[in-house]
């Protein structure tokens, strides 16, 4: 699958505080791409610099196969829409007014702001001075201000942020469907897993300004395969003995972990153990969680 945006060893230093290291990025065509991690961890500055609002201290940037430089900046974001940080606009304007200033700017057809309102659901309020519209409306206003012009890559900073649970609910769904109703390409950002885990189809997880995963929810899936936690008064003898029998094990404090096992496996392993009186007091299933996961690879608690 062609890659929309792809960064290599992309660095951002503030002083003497490096924001970004290393950042290798690869964002493929079609997809919904979550770009998760803590609040601070470098998710909007990374953003920027995609959006050339940034200047990388190092590393390089390529978006629909071309380097973005200062050469091709403006051609390239032509078919970039962005919502970075919270939405502007002129509260003395309509909804429809703010959208036909950005219309003009972006040189898009006129026809596109009935779209993009229909596309945000904002048609009934479309006539509203926009200082009477929720935070909700409003965010979903900066997303159709995104959308003039039907983009190629839409580039989303915590778009959720200030939402009700409701909002939240809409603003995912929407998100969701957008590459496969109107083919674009999504890059969007959130310190949520449960969010990113709802609508994303790629994921990225950056920590301290570093790539600490980069594929699919699948393959994050896959890391919280279910484990058999052993608990004996003997574990050093039942170590000896799952190894004579070729059990695959791993210590894990005062547990011996096992592989997911079937139930006749679980059975043979617990009455080996009982025969051989080491003590045995607890079985239990173990299961991580995304968020558990989460928190081992970025080294934080994260929202909920």
């Amino acid at each position: 699958m062609n890659a929309v945006i792809t960064t290599q060893g992309l660095c951002k230093q503030y002083g003497k505080v490096l924001r970004v290291k290393d950042l290798d990025l690869n964002v493929p065509e079609g997809a919904v791409y979550g770009f998760l991690g803590p609040n601070g961890a470098g998710k909007s500055t990374t953003l920027k610099m995609i959006l050339g609002l940034a200047r990388p201290t190092a590393g390089t940037i390529t978006v629909f196969g071309q380097p973005v430089n200062t050469r091709n900046r403006l051609a390239i974001l032509k078919q970039v829409g962005s919502l970075i940080e919270s939405p502007s606009y002129y509260g003395h304007l309509t909804g429809a007014e703010n959208l036909r200033i950005v219309q003009t700017l972006r040189g898009a057809p006129e026809a596109d702001i009935a779209r993009v309102l229909h596309i945000v659901r904002l048609e009934n309020q479309q006539n509203k001075l926009v200082s009477q519209y929720s935070l909700g409306m409003k965010q979903r206003l900066g997303l159709a201000n995104a959308l003039l012009g039907s983009p190629r890559l839409l580039v989303l900073d915590e778009p959720t942020n200030g939402l009700d649970p409701a909002g939240i609910q809409e603003m995912r769904e929407l998100i969701h469907s957008l590459p496969q109703q109107y083919g674009m390409t999504v890059l969007v950002s959130s310190h949520l897993l449960s969010e990113i885990d709802q609508m994303a189809t790629m994921l990225g997880i950056i920590r301290q300004g570093e790539l600490v995963f980069q594929g699919s929810l699948s393959a994050l899936h896959e890391k919280s395969k279910r484990n058999i936690a052993v608990r004996t008064l003997n574990n050093p003898a039942s170590a000896r003995l799952l190894r004579e029998k070729q059990i695959p094990y791993r210590h894990s404090g005062d547990y011996l972990l096992l592989p997911d096992l079937q139930d006749e496996q679980v059975a043979y392993c617990t009455a080996l153990l009982a025969e051989q009186r080491v003590g045995l007091v607890r079985v239990e299933e173990r299961q991580k969680s995304l968020e558990d996961i989460f928190l081992e690879l970025t080294g934080k608690a994260m929202s909920l």
